[in-house]
């Protein structure tokens, strides 16, 4: 089992996807409503070798020599990945040593404006940076960003990355109904575009509970209305309920093992990574594909967000 790697996980996005994380659970510059791995136990904007850095190559070294190639190598994981002061170093050795495979770079992109960050992520293939609210209201409601953090700041450090990076900018926009969709938000988020000037914008909104039990996810409908008011950008949606099972990464026996631990005892997330011995990013897109077959629900609860078997399964 590595500690630093996780997957290949079945991804919505980018097929076959190999995951580095960079920070423990949960480093982050935000606290977003919305996220499926839990409240942000620490907010903050300081850079430093959250992990080891040397040990992460040494899985990699590892992984290369003894799995089949992934289509995608992808920073991600317990928080945000820029956090880590090294970085850089490990997406440089990826590319010497597997220059064929694609990099990718999940990020709020909140500490693009430090030029360091920047220069770290030249190397990649695709970098996914967000930006759901461009005014201090949005951002303070859905994000609830370290201290240091403001709008103009954060679409500053998007615009300058955008400047200087060679490959796919793929900026995403977590819609969330009630916080960013009003006329007066969409207007500032479309003006924060137009000057970041991405490849293209991928609108997402919640495929599974976030931090917070009230907020719910926008319909398909108002999705296309929000891509519609962005035009002339190029805008895809990609909330749709993905067909997880297709991916030729998608394990039989994780589902199996997750499956038969929650119909004993309903587990969080954290529980599940625990007891199978999986990163949490790995056990939550299995997750996915289990409450969308209608195997499990999740029931919050004073600890945090359970998963349980839902009752025909728990009693077949």
């Amino acid at each position: 089992m590595y500690n630093y790697l996780f997957g290949p996980v079945p991804s919505r996005r980018l097929g076959i996807s190999l995951g580095v994380d960079l920070v423990t659970h949960k480093i982050c510059s935000l606290d977003c409503i919305y996220c499926e791995c839990g409240e942000t136990t620490d907010l903050t904007v300081e850079r430093r070798e959250y992990v080891p850095v040397d040990d992460v190559l040494k899985e990699l070294e590892d992984y290369f020599l003894n799995h089949p190639d992934p289509d995608y190598i992808t920073f991600a994981g317990s928080g945000e990945p820029c956090l880590n002061s090294r970085m850089g170093e490990v997406l440089d050795f990826i590319r010497e040593r597997k220059p064929h495979i694609s990099i990718a770079v999940l990020t709020n992109g909140t500490l693009l404006g430090d030029p360091e960050v920047r220069k770290a992520l030249l190397g990649a293939d695709l970098v996914m940076p967000s930006l759901d609210g461009a005014s201090a209201a949005a951002l303070g409601t859905i994000n609830r960003p370290h201290g240091s953090i403001d709008p103009k700041a954060y679409i500053d450090g998007l615009a300058a990355f955008r400047a200087e990076f060679q490959g796919k900018f793929a900026l995403e926009i977590f819609i969330l109904p009630g916080c960013n969709d009003t006329l007066e938000e969409l207007i500032a988020l479309k003006a924060a575009v137009e000057r970041i000037n991405p490849d293209v914008v991928q609108l997402n909104t919640l495929d599974r509970p976030g931090v917070v039990s009230s907020i719910h996810a926008a319909t398909q409908g108002e999705l296309e209305q929000i891509a519609d008011f962005f035009k002339p950008v190029p805008v895809e949606v990609i909330a749709a309920a993905p067909k997880r099972k297709g991916i030729d990464s998608y394990r039989n026996d994780m589902e199996s093992a997750i499956l038969e631990t929650v119909i004993r005892r309903p587990c969080t997330l954290e529980d599940l990574a625990t007891i199978l011995g999986s990163h949490a990013n790995e056990i939550n897109k299995y997750l996915g594909a289990l409450e969308e077959a209608g195997k499990i629900e999740s029931v919050r609860q004073e600890r945090g967000l359970f998963y349980q078997a839902r009752n025909k399964f728990a009693n077949s």
